[in-house]
């Protein structure tokens, strides 16, 4: 039995109206590769079954405390139904990129069932060109960014071949909490919740500048800079004027999704980052400025000033095996409103690397501190209420810009090569209706979209801007 986190816990409760809050994947399998030519849904059942001991929170699901008296727990199903969460669905054939996405954004809208562990696998036959996709969606309550990726490893091999694994152990869950033993977990919280509250908010207080929204308002500047006095955190950067303007997909998301997924060459990235002095963090962020900027003109609502991108960041050590969340986030300018590519690339660099700075400056667990501040009782209350009346006031940012490495050496799923792994991740009112996630794997840097489906519905105009933004930037 384990207890989520203050972070973990708010993932759960920002689910409400057209919020949920799991991450995906799409892997694209060459299914001819494999010893049957094809891959078929007990393929699929056999490798997760076999690598379950490798997956331990496939098994867990959520024990709620009485009366929401504190952060509910993982325990291990007693039910467990791996042919509940594993399953099979096909496209007319032969199916296109499009086709699979407008499936994909009805599987990714739809919430995951709390009383089972909260994953979902979808194999998904019908694809042209002898093509198989494998479609995965878990709560981010369960896992991060880089826990997503070990998990994608444990599924995956280097070979098509591997060696056998030998057969699993017979598992047995673990009892499950008893009510009473978690009320008196809460109570014993409880006692103590003013002094850690205390303790997060000395430690929060020196970066609540780094913040959209409360960055601006009157006197944080000077409460940041009294408490980095205080806690001796030393020279931060200053803060940088963000003020996220409003756009089409700010506001009230719906429950209703869009995803488009493509890929650009890593290696042409490579090279506009050498010719131009730059990372490959900022290529991306470039590429996406010019391309929001011209879905923004398309739409006749570019705004004057630029847009306000938040952008996770893994805090979790490379070797760390643990689970639930550990990330921070920094927060940049995208600078949509210059008409000249040169220009927004200077832009871009600047901005990032202030925000760089800002976050190296900033301990890990800011987030975290924060959202250990509010009781459990009133986690759901109080993260329902900033997610009603943020959007009504000023957006807090535009939408989030992701940017996860990967291998760059071909894997394989049952004997089928992936020829791509593309991430599919959240939006929310808070964060915006927009999400890029970027994924590179072997020579590519694999690109999932996923927005609200009536704020953005031509996702895959996006898509073609940041293929054309490439040959824009290569260009210069």
């Amino acid at each position: 039995m384990r207890q989520l986190s203050p972070l973990d816990a708010q993932f759960l409760n920002i689910e409400s109206g057209g919020t949920v809050a799991h991450i995906a994947g799409l892997a694209i399998l060459d299914a001819s590769s494999t010893p049957n030519g094809a891959l078929t849904l007990e393929d699929l059942l056999s490798l997760v079954r076999g690598r379950l001991p490798r997956i331990e929170q496939f098994r867990w699901r959520l024990a709620e405390v009485p009366l929401g008296l504190d952060h509910p727990y993982w325990t291990e199903d007693p039910d467990f139904d791996l042919e509940f969460h594993v399953r099979e669905i096909a496209l007319p054939a032969p199916g296109d990129d499009e086709q699979l996405a407008e499936q994909l954004a009805r599987l990714h809208q739809r919430p995951l069932d709390r009383r089972r562990p909260l994953w979902e696998m979808y194999l998904v036959q019908g694809l042209a060109d002898g093509r198989t996709a494998m479609y995965a969606k878990v709560h981010h309550a369960l896992i991060d960014g880089v826990s997503a990726a070990q998990i994608v490893a444990a599924l995956l091999d280097l070979e098509p071949n591997p060696p056998e694994t030998a057969e699993p152990d017979e598992w047995r869950p673990e009892p499950p909490p008893g009510q009473w033993g978690m009320l008196a977990g809460a109570a014993a919280r409880a006692a103590v919740h003013p002094l850690r509250t205390a303790g997060a908010l000395l430690r929060a207080v020196p970066h609540l500048d780094s913040l959209p929204v409360v960055g601006r308002l009157p006197g944080i500047g000077l409460v940041a800079g009294t408490g980095r006095t205080a806690a001796r955190t030393g020279e931060v950067p200053p803060p940088p004027s963000l003020s996220a303007p409003r756009t089409p997909f700010n506001g009230p998301v719906t429950p209703h999704r869009r995803v488009a997924f493509g890929s650009l060459p890593l290696e042409e990235i490579k090279q506009v980052r050498r010719k131009l002095g730059i990372s490959v963090n900022d290529v991306v962020m470039a590429l996406c400025a010019s391309a929001l900027r011209r879905w923004l003109i398309d739409h006749d609502a570019l705004p004057g000033r630029p847009l306000v991108a938040a952008v996770p960041v893994s805090t979790r050590e490379l070797e760390d095996g643990s689970h639930g969340n550990q990330i921070s986030a920094m927060f940049t300018s995208v600078p949509t409103h210059l008409a000249d590519p040169l220009e927004r690339v200077v832009a871009v660099r600047s901005t990032m690397d202030t925000a760089k700075q800002r976050l190296v400056a900033t301990p890990d667990q800011w987030l975290e501190e924060l959202t250990a501040v509010v009781p459990p009782a009133f986690g759901s209350l109080a993260a329902r209420a900033l997610y009603r009346l943020a959007p009504a006031a000023l957006p807090p940012v535009n939408l989030i810009i992701s940017n996860v490495p990967g291998p760059q050496f071909p894997l394989y799923m049952c004997g089928a090569k992936v020829l791509g792994y593309f991430p599919i991740s959240v939006i929310s009112d808070v964060s915006g209706g927009l999400n890029i996630t970027v994924f590179s794997y072997n020579g590519n840097v694999d690109v999932g979209i996923v927005a609200c489906r009536d704020m953005v519905p031509d996702v895959w105009k996006l898509l073609g801007y940041l293929n054309d933004a490439l040959e824009e930037l290569k260009a210069l």
